[in-house]
């Protein structure tokens, strides 16, 4: 009879085992779950996860099925922020999720929908998801959990046509009867953030009459839209009349009723006036030239040269410093003050190796004697010309201290990318607060991935060279500015932390979404 039992249990036992297997496979394919939602249900594991994983978001459920429609959700969303960031399911109804749930002080029967999603960032609870449970928000919130949410989130662009595809584009022109102006952004753009609200408040104005649309375009795969438009930058708004593209609008200081206004007689922008030259306004300063430079220094024995190029900001900023000590100065004083426009008088700025704006240079019985980085004001470059004085050593720049950052630009920038399969490029001026902070954790990250040839941690100077424009086309709009690359396309805006852990938990996520994909192709052979 004893014998009887303990067969009759094991039965019992086996057959319960095999139900609750069976049972769990049904509830996983009722909904499809992506074997990319990783189901955790015991702490170490959890805390493992985090360890492990800079960018997680959990669903914690009541039940096994309390979470069916964002499973079905987070499947497709998990598929596309592959090697980008990680969803969990974490089951609070089975007995060990229950002990996991009670030791991170969640409980999701109290959340409507009973489920709850928390998200987590660099091993720590970073916030509860409260974005619209959409794909598209989903993955733009994983693809970036600090930044803003999308424009189409705002419930009060309620009455600007969202557009996402170049097919809902063409439709729109091709259907519409009423005008239509377009606006082309990125959302990382300031200039466009500030005018969305201003953008929509004029959609609601005109509602009915005319249609205010917004498109981001910043994806490569506009690439061509963006030619068609001759969209250069952000934003670019463009106005239609039944499918046809008539006028850009170019008043980005405008306010909902200038747009209004405008719309009622749309007219092309008006030509800008060009901007005076430096050298053809009324200055003091002696502006050279390839052809007068040598023949200058030869009259002035003692002379102070700005290089300089016209769109450069701080050489703007310096510019009436110059001026007025060039009033002083040029009276009759130990020295004289000229300039030089580097990006047309290109013999001279070659010779001297003129590669950032502005450069001043002090020349004697015409040898150049001294590069004068710290002459930026009237005062100081007065005081210099009367005491003419060795500057102190300069400080090594960071492309000149030895370290695994590829440093590159304008004439390498692309071919450099296109042999690496994850580059993470930080965009920068050597004289930015926040630059001089992420160089030292930037460069230990490269070093840490120095063996690895797949990888590269590169970096441009933007205030070099031509590499001005470079970052202009790369859409660097602040300094640092971090982009990721795959094989010299552009991915993403890296906007995680500037630290060592986030610059390389950014790269080991990568390096370990890769390795998964070597498995499978594996088990699959």
């Amino acid at each position: 009879m004893a014998e009887y039992n303990q067969d009759l249990i094991l039965v019992i036992f086996v057959n319960v085992c095999v139900f609750h297997q069976v049972w769990l496979l049904s509830v996983l394919e009722a909904v499809k779950v992506s074997p990319l939602i990783e189901k955790v249900s015991d702490h170490k594991d959890f805390k493992k996860l985090l360890r492990t994983r800079t960018n997680v978001l959990v669903l914690y459920t009541e039940t096994a099925t309390s979470g069916d429609s964002h499973l079905k959700l987070l499947s497709d969303v998990a598929q596309t922020v592959k090697g980008q960031g990680t969803i969990a399911w974490v089951n609070c109804g089975d007995s060990e999720g229950r002990k996991l749930c009670k030791k991170v002080k969640v409980d999701p029967s109290s959340k409507r929908g009973r489920a709850e999603l928390l998200h987590y960032k660099d091993g720590t609870f970073h916030t509860e998801y409260s974005r619209p449970a959409t794909f598209k928000s989903m993955v733009a919130f994983l693809k970036d959990p600090s930044g803003p949410p999308l424009w189409e989130e705002n419930p009060e662009a309620k009455d600007v046509v969202h557009i996402e595809t170049e097919k809902d584009f063409r439709k729109l022109l091709k259907k519409e009867e009423r005008p239509v102006l377009m606006m082309f952004y990125a959302p990382w753009c300031g200039v466009c953030k500030r005018m969305q609200p201003i953008f929509q408040q004029a959609a609601t104005e005109t509602k009915g009459k005319y249609v205010l649309a917004g498109m981001n375009v910043h994806p490569a795969e506009f690439d061509g839209l963006k030619q068609e438009y001759s969209v250069k930058g952000y934003p670019t708004f463009c106005y239609f009349e039944k499918g046809k593209f008539l006028h850009h609008y170019e008043n980005y200081g405008a306010t909902a009723k200038d747009i209004a206004d405008w719309l009622k007689n749309p007219q092309p922008p008006q030509p800008k006036t060009p901007e005076v030259p430096w050298s053809e306004t009324d200055s003091a300063v002696f502006h050279l030239s390839d052809e007068s430079f040598d023949s200058f220094l030869e009259e002035h024995p003692a002379a102070l040269v700005m290089f300089y190029a016209p769109w450069c900001g701080h050489c703007k900023k310096m510019k009436p410093e110059y001026d007025e000590a060039a009033e002083i100065l040029n009276k009759g004083s130990p020295g004289v003050l000229a300039a030089m426009d580097a990006t047309v008088h290109k013999a001279v700025s070659d010779r001297f190796k003129i590669s950032g704006f502005p450069t001043v240079k002090y020349f004697e019985k015409g040898e150049e004697k001294y590069t004068l980085p710290q002459l930026r004001n009237k005062d100081k470059i007065i005081e210099f010309m009367h005491n003419p004085q060795a500057p102190p050593p300069p400080e090594q720049s960071w492309e000149e201290k030895p370290s695994s950052v590829s440093h590159l630009g304008s004439e390498d920038f692309r071919e450099a990318l296109k042999k690496k399969k994850h580059a993470l490029v930080m965009f920068y001026a050597p004289w930015c607060p926040h630059c001089k902070n992420a160089v030292p954790h930037f460069t230990t990250a490269a070093e840490l991935f120095k063996e690895d040839r797949k990888i590269v941690y590169a970096a441009v100077d933007c205030t070099k060279g031509q590499n001005h424009e470079l970052c202009k086309q790369e859409g660097v709009e602040g300094y640092p500015t971090f982009n990721y690359y795959n094989y010299g396309k552009f991915v993403e805006k890296y906007n995680g932390d500037r630290g060592e852990a986030g610059f390389t938990g950014f790269m080991r996520s990568l390096r370990g979404r890769d390795q998964e994909k070597v498995v499978k192709r594996k088990e699959e052979l």
